[in-house]
């Protein structure tokens, strides 16, 4: 009856990891050479191993392979010690002796309760223990299973190869070195007990979670009401309780961990509805890293469960492995600054990136009205940004120092962007950061973090049309507008719109190569990505705070306006005060890069496909170029176009991507379901299918 409940478990404690194998000669058929057989004798017959870490490091230092991009050597080794302890009882028997002595005093809790579980100390607390850590590491504990972890498998890559070696192969391994174990197993009994105190203390912090301000702030019906975080605590009580009695008394039912299972499910889908207001109320890094700490919790409640259960031990079995993959990859990031850097970025990306989701849905055009709605928003920005351009063009003749100069070529950006918003209108390549993460916000809906990739291509043509659209009013608009300035400013005043030496330097910072433009293109796209952010940022803060009921009742505010025209301006700030901060911002990146180029001494400076199309009229309006050069450079600026919007739309996915920890997937075959949207459609690659929607939104 015991028995059940705990070969599961000894898979977990009689695993630990491996360090450098032999040098490759040549194979027998069995995969393995003399020397590597030898050296496995060796390891194995090896004496005065007094504890188990002695006495496991030179089995693991023999299965590490030499290459981890190779694990098939890891996956030979595995099966050949497996049998050579199963054909080798004098081998066998010293080495079970020393496990089952060393793990029925052992600490599993640690193991449970902190590998793979988000610290609660914060990124200040967590990276001043790690840094610490490093410099004076603190004495490792020979009976804590997480300290033998930590220095069997010390190695960076050992979790790359552990993971690649199939589950069948270790469980192999697993039970030649651990034999089924009875009731009265001491390793047995420990392991069993271990994991139920650890399924108790989860249970308990999962259920003290529910306090924190920031779920009340999502929730406040928390506090009213029996909810599903302390109803499990209670169950899972109830359930270690029957668990207990199961193991002592032979005529005790068997435990049933149904109910503590729903409520659990239940805690998950509180927790989905915690992220579905965090994108209303605004989240900040601590909210976010308490969801996912919670999530991390419920996890490893259930895999505990599994491995608890009394039902189907081959299903037991298999998590057990599942779980010790999971321990050795975790561990090895548990005292890596670099992985924590990595985990608060992600978490950072996550509560900016959720408001660039939202608000990317308006930026993708499905039908010919949004279509033409994107036209015509793209036209307005173009006819703003040829004035934007004649004002930076008088702007730089005016001769000021490169500090005045940057200031208000930055304000001229910066106010310009902020009116075209205000009046709706759009600048082509603008949008990328917002659809890049409705895009990633697509592939976390699918399959294992996986995209549906025929969705995921039609949604990618949506974007592409979009942008089309975006870019053909841009251009269409601009460039005309400083065509008829530049030959206004000449008929009506007899006065160029710049001077030839500005001309000549517009039109060579359109060439490709020479003129640097492609870089100055890829600048430019770092600054519509990182806009994309600060938008997200500023749209999580105005949520966060609750900025409209801020300004409604803020009593400064209703010393000057009366109650109407602050609240309209209250719920205008609260809808855009994102897109007002992003597009003033990438002004100012925009007009300070060429400044910091100059400190530094790099040529830096920024292209845009609206700006460079205005930059060519106006410099077409005093040189002249003819017809076959101005085609040349008008494919110069569209060449600028492509580069703003794939960097941007490249940043942006990828930030979003690791936000939501999904993944393309197989690249060849979105590519194949993309060509395969393009043939059944191809007018739809720059043009909308009609007036119903291609495809709908989720």
């Amino acid at each position: 009856m015991a028995q059940s409940g705990c070969g599961g478990i000894m898979v977990i404690v009689s695993l630990r990891a491996p360090k450098r194998p032999s040098s490759g000669k040549s194979e027998d058929r069995s995969g393995m050479n003399e020397d590597a057989s030898a050296a496995l004798q060796q390891a194995l017959e090896s004496k005065g191993a007094d504890n188990l870490v002695a006495a496991l490091r030179p089995i693991i230092n023999w299965l590490r392979p030499a290459d981890p991009a190779q694990p098939l050597t890891a996956e030979q080794r595995v099966s050949t010690l497996a049998e050579t302890l199963t054909r080798r009882e004098d081998l066998r028997t010293p080495l079970q002796a020393l496990l089952r002595a060393s793990l029925s005093q052992a600490t599993h809790l640690p193991l449970h309760t902190e590998i793979g579980l988000f610290s609660r100390r914060g990124f200040i607390g967590e990276f001043g223990q790690r840094f610490y850590e490093r410099l004076n590491p603190r004495p490792r504990d020979p009976g804590n299973l997480r300290d033998l972890l930590d220095q069997l498998f010390d190695r960076p890559d050992d979790p790359e190869w552990v993971t690649a070696v199939p589950d069948a192969a270790w469980l192999t391994l697993f039970d030649a070195l651990g034999p089924s174990a009875g009731a009265t197993d001491p390793a047995c009994e420990r392991a069993r007990e271990q994991a139920l105190y650890a399924v108790e203390m989860l249970s308990l912090w999962v259920a003290a979670e529910e306090l924190e301000p920031e779920l009340l702030r999502l929730d406040p019906g928390l506090a009213e009401r029996d909810s599903p975080f302390v109803a499990q605590e209670r169950e899972v009580a109830g359930y270690i309780r029957a668990y207990n009695q199961w193991l002592e008394e032979a005529d005790a039912p068997c435990p049933d961990d149904g109910h503590a299972r729903a409520l659990l499910e239940q805690c998950r889908e509180q927790l989905d509805h915690f992220h579905r207001r965090a994108v209303t109320l605004g989240s900040t890094i601590g909210l976010t890293h308490l969801l996912a700490r919670l999530e991390q919790t419920l996890e490893r409640i259930v895999t505990l469960l599994d491995i608890l259960s009394p039902a189907s031990g081959a299903q037991r079995r298999q998590v057990a492995v599942r779980l010790f993959k999971s321990l050795v990859r975790e561990n090895a990031r548990q005292t890596s600054l670099r992985a924590l850097w990595q985990d608060n970025t992600h978490l950072v990306a996550r509560s900016i990136t959720e408001q660039a989701s939202k608000t990317g849905e308006h930026y993708i055009t499905e039908d010919r009205r949004d279509y033409l709605g994107m036209l015509r928003a793209g036209a307005g920005a173009g006819l703003i940004i040829g004035f934007m351009a004649l004002i930076k063009i008088r702007l730089v003749e005016m001769g000021l120092s490169p500090g005045w100069e940057t200031v208000w070529v930055s304000l001229n950006y910066g106010l310009g962007f902020v009116l075209i918003h205000i009046l709706h209108f759009t600048v082509a390549t603008k949008q990328p950061a917002m659809t890049a993460a409705r895009l990633a916000a697509v592939i976390e809906t699918g399959d294992q973090g996986a995209a549906d990739r025929r969705k995921l291509a039609q949604l990618l043509l949506q974007v592409g049309r979009s942008q089309f659209a975006a870019v053909v009013g841009n251009v269409s608009v601009a460039l005309p507008i400083a065509l008829l300035v530049g030959w206004l400013s000449i008929s009506a005043f007899n006065t160029p719109a710049l001077s030839p030496g500005q001309a000549d330097y517009l039109m060579e910072g359109l060439r490709p190569l020479m003129g640097l433009a492609l870089l100055h293109a890829a600048i430019a796209g770092v600054w519509l990505f990182v806009a994309g952010l600060i938008a997200g940022f500023f749209d999580n803060r105005a949520a966060y705070l609750d900025l409209a009921r801020r300004l409604r009742g803020n009593p400064h505010l209703a010393r000057v306006l009366p109650d109407g025209p602050r609240a309209r301006i209250a719920d205008y700030l609260d809808q855009h005060y994102g897109a007002l901060a992003g597009n003033f911002l990438f002004g100012v990146l925009l007009g300070t890069t060429g400044y910091a180029g100059y400190l530094i001494g790099l040529p830096l400076d920024i292209q845009h496909v609206a700006f460079g199309s205005a930059n060519l009229g106006y410099a077409a309006t005093v040189l002249d170029p003819g017809p076959a050069l101005f085609l040349l450079y008008l494919g110069f600026v569209l060449l600028i176009g492509a580069v703003n919007l794939w960097v941007s739309f490249g940043l942006a996915l990828h930030v979003a991507l690791r936000a939501r920890g999904v993944r393309l997937g197989n690249l060849r075959a979105l590519a194949r379901a993309y060509g395969q949207a393009l043939r059944e459609a191809p007018r739809t690659f720059l043009f909308p299918p009609g007036d119903a929607p291609d495809h709908p939104r989720d």
